[in-house]
């Protein structure tokens, strides 16, 4: 029960970053151009940075452990990558413009059933995959506001009611991991791959294009920072 409450505080607070980084987003009337070009950008960068180092630090080498370094890994980490590609194309997302929006889910989804499951395995990394899943949501919900407020011009309201509905789905993915994963180490691990594959999709394909501004210097240091991040908090687990 214990593991059960410890997985619906984790995901909760971790989905509530992201209508917290859509309230940030939500005050537009400080300095506007700012706010839209290096700020808007650096975030872009910094959630990339910190997607980036989820993969390099934890979903990676937990899922190629977890599959007992099966050489099954390389395929299902590339088969994560071609399905997220059929996903985006089948939706539209660059006809429909909200790359940040799907993206932010298609990474959200199958990261919080890996962090149910780690919960159940009683991995010392849970905490560490819990934290930065919460911090990639900032920047990428501070995104997916301007993105949804911008569409079709909701009020800021409404835009933040869709992003708190978005809350939900941490603890339900969270859950069926924790109840369906917890003896499956080797399913729970090809999960971690497939969605590893599909979030350096995403990075190269949506975040790391939209990031890029012509002569400034924000961007790729937000992306830099965004991986130190997770290195940081990869080097405490190992330390303690």
């Amino acid at each position: 029960m214990n593991e059960i409450a410890a997985i619906l505080f984790v995901t909760v607070v971790a989905g509530s970053c992201i209508p917290l980084g859509g309230y940030i987003a939500s005050f537009e009337h400080i300095r506007a151009r700012w706010l839209e070009q290096e700020l808007r950008h650096f975030l872009i960068a910094l959630g990339g940075g910190i997607l980036l180092g989820a993969v390099a630090v934890v979903l990676v080498p937990e899922g190629v452990a977890s599959m007992q370094g099966s050489l099954l890994a390389i395929p299902i980490l590339l088969l994560g990558g071609l399905s997220f590609f059929l996903i985006e194309r089948a939706l539209g997302l660059r006809r429909r413009e909200v790359p940040q929006v799907m993206g932010m889910l298609l990474d959200y989804v199958p990261e919080a059933i890996a962090l149910g499951g780690l919960v159940a395995l009683g991995s010392p990394v849970a905490p560490l995959l819990a934290l930065l899943v919460g911090l990639q949501n900032l920047p990428e919900g501070f995104n997916a506001f301007r993105e949804l407020h911008a569409l079709k011009r909701r009020s800021a309201r409404r835009t933040l009611l869709i992003m708190w509905s978005l809350v939900a789905i941490g603890p339900v993915a969270g859950l069926l991991g924790y109840f369906f994963l917890s003896g499956h180490p080797a399913v729970l691990g090809a999960i971690m791959l497939f969605a590893s594959g599909g979030i350096l999709y995403l990075i190269f394909q949506d975040i790391a294009p939209q990031s890029r501004l012509n002569r400034h210097w924000a961007p790729p240091l937000g992306a830099v920072a965004g991986f130190g991040v997770a290195l940081f908090g990869d080097m405490l687990i190992r330390a303690a």
